[in-house]
């Protein structure tokens, strides 16, 4: 048996005997099984495992075993029995405990620090979880009540969720690598409480392809003003304090840049990257043209507009935008034209490209799904209480999403599926879908720009 016992399962340590004890210790008269909750099986173990190790905390700050011979008078201290009974929370519910004191009153617990009224760990991580989710503090306070007969405060959940802000502060400013091949920008809006004003605001996220064909959530920004109520000035100086961060933690250059026309955005950013293309989202551009069209005409329509974003040069395409502005559909709906119109310099830029790359540049779905499974999370939420709290629960998710790409990942490898990618943490778990070929292809169209 290995010294530890770590590798031996627990039945066999406990033995049948103790397991029998202690299921017919926690069924109920009806005959069920109670696991959690104050009493429960799981609880007593929990409350027998915490107890023990307030006793080996004990010897330890003593500095000799129970019941040596004389080594109280030499070490000057002594054990004392028990304090108050405590009733801590804990994952499997509340549990009450027995903490042994000390004559000198000097010995303070680690596990179940003084006056402290949790045991970190599994509770903790099961509320961050929950959170993450997309639970709001009050569903969390019900669920842990429900289940576990966990009574917390609305406070006391907050605390345990802002611990992360440490690891989100890390994240936000992270280094990053030198170069991105392309980055997208797309947001998702929330209520947030901004100067006593509930109001609706856009979070702002951007993932970048980095020279290895591997996605990144770069990070998340918030204006202090909502970017459609702000002035000009505010807006310009919103994006460039984006694209100052994203230089100060190391970005060098970027060779495309794919947003849906933010107003201020392009000007930021050739600012900062005066070497960056920057191209429209054509499935934005598609949406928007097709926001005016009666849902009789939107299958001509689009149909029509397929011809100017599908054809094989930007003079091609103009040419088809021309001969759809002069039929009956284009006369009916002039602003179908005017978009593609508006967009013209922001739209074209990936008809330099061939299939590998305008697939790349076409839409940005990678950054849309994303941000479809963040609307999930965010929808639950009445309102925030500030851009921490929006960028905290953001950051959760992501987290949440990836690892659970990562589970898929592992599972599949296990499986002996191909192409399940070792690297961890990547959004959505996938490289950019046909990234050699695009490489190849951007690293000569920029020369010297990829390493």
């Amino acid at each position: 048996m290995p010294e530890s016992g770590r590798d031996v399962p627990v039945r066999e340590l406990l033995g049948d005997e103790v397991l029998d004890l202690l299921l017919a210790r926690s069924t109920d008269e009806s005959g069920q099984l109670r696991l959690t909750g104050e009493d429960s099986m799981l609880g007593q173990l929990v409350k027998a495992v915490l107890e023990r190790a307030l006793e080996a905390e004990l010897t330890a700050h003593l500095g000799y075993d129970k019941h040596a011979p004389g080594a109280s008078k030499t070490a000057g201290n002594a054990r004392n029995g028990k304090g108050k009974p405590k009733t801590v929370q804990t994952g499997v519910g509340p549990v009450r405990i027995d903490v042994p004191r000390d004559r000198a009153g000097s010995f303070e617990p680690v596990l179940v620090p003084k006056r402290a009224g949790r045991v970190s760990g599994g509770l903790d991580d099961m509320i961050i979880s929950l959170y993450a989710h997309g639970m709001s503090v009050r569903d969390i306070l019900h669920h842990l009540k429900q289940v576990y007969g966990t009574e917390l405060s609305h406070e006391q959940v907050s605390r345990i969720t802002d611990q992360v802000m440490d690891e989100v502060k890390a994240w936000q400013t992270r280094p990053l690598d030198p170069t991105y091949a392309v980055v997208f920008l797309d947001a998702i809006v929330v209520k947030v409480r901004d100067n006593n004003v509930v109001q609706n605001k856009p979070a702002y996220l951007a993932v970048g392809i980095d020279t290895d064909g591997e996605k990144h959530v770069l990070g998340i920004w918030l204006a202090r003003t909502p970017l459609e109520t702000a002035t000009a000035a505010e807006g310009a100086r919103f994006w460039a304090s984006v694209m100052a961060d994203l230089r100060n933690r190391g970005v060098g250059d970027i060779l495309i840049a794919c947003t849906d026309g933010l107003a201020g955005f392009q000007d930021a950013i050739h600012s900062a990257f005066p070497a960056t293309v920057v191209q429209s989202c054509v499935v934005h551009l598609i949406r928007n043209a097709l926001r005016p069209v009666a849902r009789r005409d939107a299958g001509a329509v689009a149909k029509q507009l397929k011809k100017v974003y599908t054809a094989v040069t930007a003079d091609a395409a103009y040419e088809a935008l021309a001969e759809f502005a002069g039929t009956d559909l284009g006369k009916k709906y002039p602003q179908a034209v005017k978009v593609f119109e508006d967009a013209w310099d922001r739209f074209t830029p990936y008809f330099a490209f061939t299939g590998p790359v305008r697939k790349l540049l076409y839409t940005t779905n990678g950054i849309e799904s994303l941000n479809y499974q963040l609307r999930k999370v965010t929808k639950a939420r009445g309102h925030f209480p500030g851009d921490d709290a929006v960028v905290k629960l953001l950051w959760l998710a992501i987290i949440n999403i990836e690892d659970k790409r990562a589970r898929e990942r592992a599972a599949k490898r296990e499986k002996g599926a191909k192409h399940a990618f070792t690297p961890t943490r990547l959004v959505e778990g996938q490289r950019a879908a046909g990234w050699r070929e695009a490489l190849n292809e951007l690293a000569i169209a920029y020369p010297g720009r990829i390493r």
